[in-house]
């Protein structure tokens, strides 16, 4: 047990946040859960998805895992999703994107007068060799 002030007040703040990041992570995972549940009935796993994307960004969000991890978890749901076929037409994973619309038209440039000719530049200066210093024997 702490002697100090600052210590207490440590072990207090870490076992607060450590009860913080379990229900964020066991949110996450039950999330995941939910979405493989989904998809092993063969439902519309659309929502669960969202939801399981949503709980993983979450989890980063607040640095109880990392980027990379949350990354291959997104990854790993969305091809199980892809492979099994059951997201519905027009969801976010499975939509097209419209096409860009074009720009409008330019009109022609009228004509310009010539431009004026910079004047010539002078040729660099030539540097001076360097000296060379005795050496000391």
């Amino acid at each position: 047990m702490p002697i100090i002030k600052s210590a207490k007040k440590r072990v207090r703040i870490a076992t607060k946040r450590g009860v913080q990041n379990a229900r964020t992570k066991k949110a996450m995972r039950e999330s995941i859960k939910a979405f493989n549940k989904q998809l092993k009935d063969k439902k519309d796993t659309t929502k669960a998805q969202s939801e399981a994307f949503s709980a993983i960004d979450t989890a980063v969000k607040k640095g109880v895992i990392s980027k990379s991890r949350a990354a291959r978890k997104k990854s790993q749901i969305n091809t199980a999703s892809k492979a099994a076929g059951t997201n519905k037409a027009g969801s976010k994973s499975t939509a097209k994107k419209a096409p860009a619309k074009k720009a409008p038209a330019k009109k022609p440039a009228a004509k310009k007068a010539p431009a004026k000719k910079a004047p010539a530049k002078k040729p660099a200066a030539k540097k001076a060799p360097a000296k060379k210093t005795a050496t000391k024997k």
